[in-house]
């Protein structure tokens, strides 16, 4: 059964750009939007995860969970999705562990 996805790929190489307009449309730079199986979604999201190296992206799916989809990233970034009582939030990581300097 073909579901909707959603992958926004940043900083990634050409060919993997190509690969993923091969399935997906391309709706603005760097965001993907199709439908494709479970196979061809899992296929994408392995060549996706394996050629990111110093870029980021994430892929958002339909999943039988409360919130009604999953999501999977790769590369370093900022935003980290976490599970908090099977509900998929974002945390923010710091960039650094200085304190405001108080008053």
């Amino acid at each position: 059964m073909s579901s909707m996805i959603v992958i926004t790929a940043t900083a990634v190489p050409d060919h993997l750009r190509g690969a993923l307009t091969r399935w997906l449309l391309e709706v603005t730079p760097e965001l993907y939007v199709g439908t494709v199986s479970a196979k061809v979604r899992d296929e994408l999201w392995d060549a996706v995860a394996a050629s990111t190296h110093d870029g980021i992206a994430v892929l958002a799916h339909p999943a039988d969970n409360e919130q009604g989809f999953q999501l999977r990233t790769a590369g370093t970034r900022r935003r980290e999705p976490v599970d908090f009582d099977g509900l998929t939030l974002i945390a923010f990581r710091r960039e650094s562990q200085e304190m405001a300097n108080p008053l």
